[in-house]
């Protein structure tokens, strides 16, 4: 009998996680299967309950449900701290986060060590909760610029337990990217293609790292301008694989093949 996994949220056309899981299977010969299914927040609840009841092994969770999420499944110690999850597993009937560990994952496996580094985490909304929490259990100090500073203060106010962080806005950002040894975009910025970069070529040096969490397009404007500035760069289908391949792992108890999972995602991008 096949098993079924997903991924839920609104929208989820444009998803890639399906030729990743679906890849990763095929190469370990599972006889499972993942698919995307369009949930709106209205009806989260019903679709979580609906999959358990249909025997699902798993799901992933997206935007907008990843805070949500936590309300209708009991979320382990990480997500909790958190506060989002992007991961549910039938068979504990648990939620769980793989985007923080990811984040951190996909810097390291490009040659960027975060242990006591100047991070710059450019937006406030629920991707920068996972990150800035991983960040912070890896030892960086933070620095979370958004175009909202309340949200970036509540943010860093919340995260304050767990190590050195501060909120600021946009304003004066040149200044405060030339004094980071790290960038990470975690706003949407750059997912259309007429955006103009928050961070641009003048701004950084061949010193520093840029991380961007958007994944489509690969190559994102801001990506181009720190490749320009001989900046090392991190792409987000980096991120993407790493944590998948940490939810194929907690539902399965099998490690899965990392680079088949982020080979099949960037040739279906």
């Amino acid at each position: 009998m096949i098993t079924v996994y997903g991924v839920i949220g609104f929208p989820v056309g444009h998803s890639v996680s399906p030729a990743m899981h679906n890849a990763a299977f095929e190469a370990l010969g599972m006889d499972c299967t993942y698919q995307a299914f369009e949930v709106k927040g209205e009806r989260l609840q019903e679709a979580i309950t609906g999959a358990k009841c249909l025997g699902f092994g798993g799901l992933n969770v997206t935007i907008p449900h990843k805070e949500a999420v936590i309300k209708f499944v009991k979320p382990d110690p990480v997500a909790a701290e958190i506060g989002a999850a992007n991961t549910i597993d039938f068979k504990k009937m648990m939620a769980f986060n793989t985007d923080a560990p990811a984040a951190v994952d996909a810097l390291r496996d490009n040659g960027v060590e975060i242990a006591k580094k100047n991070v710059l985490v450019l937006g406030a909304g629920g991707a920068a909760r996972a990150v800035v929490y991983g960040l912070l259990k890896g030892r960086a100090s933070v620095t979370i610029a958004n175009r909202t500073p309340a949200k970036a203060a509540d943010l860093a106010s919340y995260m304050r337990a767990r190590g050195d962080v501060f909120g600021t806005s946009f304003e004066g950002l040149p200044d405060k990217v030339r004094m980071a040894d790290i960038i990470v975009n975690t706003t949407p910025v750059g997912m259309k293609w007429e955006d103009k970069p928050l961070v641009t070529r003048d701004m950084l040096d061949k010193t520093q790292a840029v991380f961007d969490l958007v994944y489509r397009p690969v190559e994102t404007p801001l990506l181009k301008e720190a490749k320009a500035a001989g900046a090392k760069t991190v792409d987000g289908v980096s991120m993407l694989a790493r944590q998948g391949a940490r939810s194929f792992e907690i539902w399965t108890g099998v490690k899965p093949p990392l680079d088949v999972m982020e080979r099949s995602a960037r040739d279906a991008l």
